[in-house]
């Protein structure tokens, strides 16, 4: 039989770091009903469909990132999402860019904006790292694997973010040459970045 003690929900948020979806609510033993008196009362707000976050556990630093934890845990964190989290670009993202794997997607339905990048199933996991976001783990691709992959897309993002992108990597020391030419070659934009590469160093 499930709980509909509010103080017993809330220490199931609380031991798993805040941010909890209804099902693992659920999976605790904890009653719907205690979710949502939490939520009428303000003690949780939230942060998307089926997705929860303890109220006085403030605003979280990236809460666009804690829904996709939750509602697409086989996407990735890419291009200029991922620039942003690593701090790397001035562009403020206006959807959140997700990659899948191509020919394995059938539909992200999400309560915020996103732009579905498809990439290649053989390079699909290179460079992605997982991060917790509140509580939950997300995965994201690291800074310079992010930096090559704008360099891939540079006809849809504009070859300016990626320059913007390479050049502030190297100047807050996230990325090294060597680990920007492994994935040039790996996502076979080698010849269009070495340029840039060379002028930068």
């Amino acid at each position: 039989m499930k709980t509909r003690d509010l103080n017993t929900a809330l220490k199931a948020f609380r031991k798993m770091g805040g941010t909890l979806r209804t099902r693992d609510l659920i999976a605790r033993g904890v009653h719907t009903d205690a979710l949502y008196a939490l939520r009428d009362s303000g003690r949780v707000v939230e942060l998307g469909r089926g997705l929860y976050r303890v109220a006085d556990a403030g605003e979280a630093e990236h809460p666009d990132l804690a829904v996709v934890a939750a509602r697409a845990p086989g996407a990735a964190v890419c291009l200029i999402s991922a620039l942003s989290y690593h701090g790397i670009t001035t562009q403020i993202p206006s959807s959140v860019h997700l990659a899948v794997p191509r020919a394995s997607y059938h539909g992200i339905k999400l309560s915020i904006p996103v732009t579905v990048h498809r990439f290649d199933p053989k390079t699909f996991n290179e460079g992605l790292e997982t991060h917790s976001m509140g509580g939950l783990p997300v995965r994201i691709y690291g800074a310079a694997r992010s930096v090559v992959d704008c360099f891939k897309f540079r006809n849809k993002l504009g070859l300016d973010v990626a320059l913007e992108a390479l050049r502030l990597a190297r100047q807050r020391k996230r990325v090294q040459n060597k680990d920007l030419l492994r994935y040039a070659r790996l996502l076979r934009v080698e010849k269009p970045m070495s340029p840039y590469l060379q002028a930068i160093e």
